[in-house]
């Protein structure tokens, strides 16, 4: 049963997609947006550069089905996931905004437990929890990625990786503006963003429940392990300490891991990863 969404507060959706984007994989992020037990009343589409005939073939026929809720934004060329976001936002009319990755699954009750939340603290700004890591269907969930409950141990995290999940992220549109938004990066842009939300007078809080479903195969894992990730987790580190978001030291904890994750095996970096970032559920 959906309630409606003036008890808690409106809400817009945010995704962006690109060509590599699957259809069915974007269909189903979608609707599990559509339906949440509180629906948004907007959902912003950004299309990221030329996207395949299938994906837009979908895209429209969402368009046609509920033309006051969705909101297309078309980029000429491929600019990356932050700069996508970065235009996005510019078209979300409320405040609060959800974002969506186009191939994970929210749980239907996600953004009911994400606008509570900001109804009952008006200090909010950003909202994430914690997340299940799928692989091949939703009943095989492999691991639990748990982010910090409270603010202080948030900020704590932030200083050497992101301490939110971002694609269960619900924020604050006025305070993602004032703090510059996500910039140019191509990865990474959301720990950068939230760093200098949380060194900027805004709080978070990750709900300790899963709300929302990975898609997580043997190629995600993987591309943590590319030098281009680690290269651009390095950068975005740089960043923050020019900031004065992290000290010296956390500086070099996260270049020496990211040099460890891209020589070392990948069959020991996985078991690294469930180890110490991740909470095994497999029997």
């Amino acid at each position: 049963m959906q309630e409606t969404s003036t008890e808690f507060g409106k809400y817009s959706v945010l995704m962006s997609v690109y060509a590599k984007d699957k259809s069915e994989y974007l269909k189903q992020s979608i609707d599990s947006m559509l339906d949440q037990t509180i629906p948004p009343d907007q959902f912003v589409l950004v299309k990221d550069g030329l996207i395949n005939s299938e994906i837009d073939s979908l895209i429209n026929q969402y368009v046609r089905e509920f033309p006051d809720l969705f909101t297309v934004v078309t980029l000429k060329e491929n600019h990356g996931l932050g700069v996508a976001l970065d235009e996005g936002i510019k078209y979300c009319k409320n405040e609060l905004i959800a974002r969506m990755d186009s191939d994970d699954i929210s749980l239907p009750d996600r953004c009911a437990k994400e606008l509570k939340l900001f109804k009952n603290n008006p200090r909010l700004s950003i909202v994430s929890g914690n997340i299940g890591e799928f692989e091949n269907d939703l009943q095989n969930i492999v691991s639990i990625r748990k982010v910090p409950e409270l603010h202080r141990d948030i900020v704590k995290r932030m200083r050497i990786r992101s301490a939110f999940n971002h694609p269960a992220v619900m924020y604050r549109k006025s305070d993602v503006i004032r703090c510059g938004g996500y910039g140019k990066l191509r990865r990474k842009q959301d720990h950068v963003l939230f760093s200098h939300m949380l060194h900027n007078d805004c709080r978070g809080y990750n709900i300790q429940d899963i709300i929302l479903l990975f898609r997580a195969d043997r190629d995600s894992v993987r591309r943590k392990k590319c030098w281009g990730n680690c290269r651009d987790y390095i950068k975005a580190q740089m960043i923050l300490f020019k900031r004065n978001e992290c000290n010296v030291i956390d500086l070099c904890y996260v270049v020496l891991s990211q040099i460890v994750v891209f020589i070392i095996p990948y069959r020991i970096y996985k078991a690294l990863v469930m180890a110490f970032f991740r909470e095994g559920i497999r029997t």
